[in-house]
C-alpha cells in the first residue's frame, strides 16, 4: 500500500490550478494530466470502470463485499483543482516538526508563519506539519482529500474481510472556479448518498453553507469635458461610490463570522462612461438571502430614480443554496459521520460553511452530500499546511464511515 503522505505529496507536484477566466471545461487542460494519473491509479488498484471522462472527471467503483451486495452504494468526492487566489506550480513541500512560536517557510526570502497571525499553530506543537516554501500553495485542498479517499480504497481493497457496500469515487475538476458539478454525471455515479471530502480542520464535519448569489452592477454614466460640464456630466465612478456607501457597513466579511451573512465587493473598474462593480452575495437562512438582493434591487431603483433610468443595471445569479434542507431527511448521515470520527479518536466539530462545496450544488442535484474535513489549514494561501496526523487519521475516518455495521 502507498503511504497517504507519499500519496499527497506526489499529487501536489502537478500544477492544477483553474481559472476563472477561462471559458473552457475544464479551465485548465493541466488538470487532465493528473486526472489521467489518477485515473490509472484507480485501475491499477483494481476499481472497476476507473476512467476519466472527457470533461476531467474521474471516476472508479469498488464493488461490494462478500454479503453485502444489499447496501446502499456510498459515494466518495473530492476535486483536483488548486485556487486561483495563489500559485499552484513548482510547490516544494516539506515536512517540519512543529515545537511552537513562529514558523519560517522561507530563510532566503524571510518568509515567516508568524503564531501571533496564526493561532491554530498553538494546537500542532509537537506535531509534523507538511508546509510550502511560502512561494506558492500548498493544495490540501483538495489534494489531501484525494490522497484521504484513495488510501482509504486501496486499504479496503486489500483487507476484503472489511465489509462495505458498493462504494463509488468521483475526483472532480473546476470546483475553486464555481464548476466542480457542472458536468458531474450523477444518475451514472450511481450513488445513494455521497460526502465530499474537502473540509479543513480535522474534526470539522459540515452540513449547512450560505446561500450564494453574485451581483453585476455596471453604472451608466455621461462624460463631459469637465470645463463644461455644469449640470450634464454623470460621473459613473462617483455613482459606484455611493452605491458602494449604501450598502450595510457592518455587513462585510471583515465585520461578519458564523451564521452572519454578508455583501462582499470583489471587484471594481471603469471610468467616467462607464463603472462595474462585482459582488457577492451570502446569508445561510434563505429569507435574510432573498432580502439581501431584494435590497440591492431598492437601491438600484433609487439611484435610476435620481439619475435616470438605465444608469445603474444590476444583474442577479444564484449560484448554491444551503444544503441543510436537503441532508436534514438523511440526518443518519451525519450521525454515521459523527461515528466513524469517533471511531477513530477524532472529536466531531458540527461547523456552518462560510462559502460553498461541491456537495451543496450536488444536494440540489439529488445526491445527499454533507462535507467532511480534510485536516488542511489556511487554504488558498501561501501559509497553507496539513498536519500528518490528520492525513492518517482521515483515512481510519472513511474506512470507519463505509464499513458496514
Amino acid at each position: 500500500m502507498v503511504n497517504v503522505v507519499d500519496r499527497f505529496l506526489k499529487y501536489v507536484s502537478y500544477d492544477t490550478q483553474s481559472d476563472e477566466h477561462s471559458e473552457t471545461y475544464p479551465s485548465s487542460e493541466k488538470q487532465k494530466v493528473l486526472g489521467a494519473a489518477l485515473a490509472e491509479e484507480l485501475n491499477h488498484m483494481g476499481l472497476h470502470n476507473a476512467h476519466m471522462d472527457e470533461y476531467g472527471y474521474v471516476y472508479g467503483w469498488l464493488p461490494a463485499s462478500a454479503g453485502c451486495e444489499g447496501v446502499p452504494c456510498v459515494g466518495l468526492i473530492a476535486h483536483m483543482d488548486t485556487s486561483p487566489s495563489a500559485s499552484g506550480a513548482d510547490v516544494k513541500p516539506r515536512i517540519v516538526r512543529y515545537e511552537g512560536g513562529d514558523l519560517v517557510l522561507n530563510d532566503e526570502k524571510n518568509i515567516v508563519m508568524r503564531a501571533a497571525d496564526f493561532e491554530s499553530l498553538d494546537k500542532y506543537v509537537g506535531q509534523e506539519l507538511i508546509v510550502t516554501d511560502g512561494t506558492t500553495l500548498l493544495g490540501a485542498d483538495d489534494k489531501a482529500g484525494v490522497a484521504e479517499i484513495f488510501t482509504a480504497v486501496e486499504y479496503l481493497m486489500a483487507h476484503p474481510e472489511v465489509p462495505h457496500g458498493r462504494i463509488a469515487v468521483c475526483i472532480t475538476p473546476d470546483e475553486e472556479v464555481g464548476g466542480g458539478t457542472e458536468h458531474f454525471d450523477v444518475p451514472g455515479f450511481g450513488a445513494a448518498v455521497a460526502y465530499t471530502v474537502d473540509g479543513g480542520e480535522l474534526g470539522e464535519l459540515e452540513y449547512e453553507n450560505f446561500n450564494a448569489a453574485s451581483a453585476s452592477v455596471v453604472i451608466h454614466g455621461v462624460n463631459i469635458h469637465p470645463g463644461s460640464a455644469k449640470n450634464k456630466m454623470k460621473n459613473a465612478l462617483l455613482i459606484g461610490l455611493e452605491f458602494v456607501g449604501m450598502m450595510p457597513p457592518a455587513e462585510t466579511p471583515a465585520h461578519t463570522e458564523g451564521y452572519e451573512g454578508f455583501y462582499h465587493l470583489s471587484e471594481m473598474h471603469g471610468d467616467e462612461t462607464e463603472t462595474r462593480m462585482d459582488y457577492i452575495v451570502r446569508d445561510h437562512n434563505m429569507d435574510k438571502f432573498q432580502a439581501r438582493k431584494a435590497y440591492l434591487g431598492r437601491v438600484s431603483d433609487y439611484l435610476n430614480a435620481k439619475y435616470g433610468k438605465g444608469t445603474v443595471e444590476l444583474t442577479l445569479k444564484d449560484g448554491y443554496y444551503n444544503m441543510r434542507e436537503k441532508i436534514e431527511p438523511h440526518m443518519y448521515l451525519i450521525l454515521r459521520a459523527r461515528s466513524a470520527m469517533e471511531a477513530a479518536g477524532v472529536t466531531p466539530m458540527e461547523v456552518p460553511i462560510r462559502g460553498g462545496t461541491d456537495g451543496a450544488r450536488l444536494s440540489y442535484m439529488g445526491l445527499p452530500c454533507p462535507n467532511l474535513c480534510t485536516g488542511g489549514i489556511n487554504f488558498h494561501g501561501v501559509h497553507e499546511y496539513i498536519p500528518v496526523e490528520a492525513l492518517e487519521k482521515m483515512v481510519q475516518v472513511l474506512v470507519n464511515l463505509v464499513r458496514n455495521q
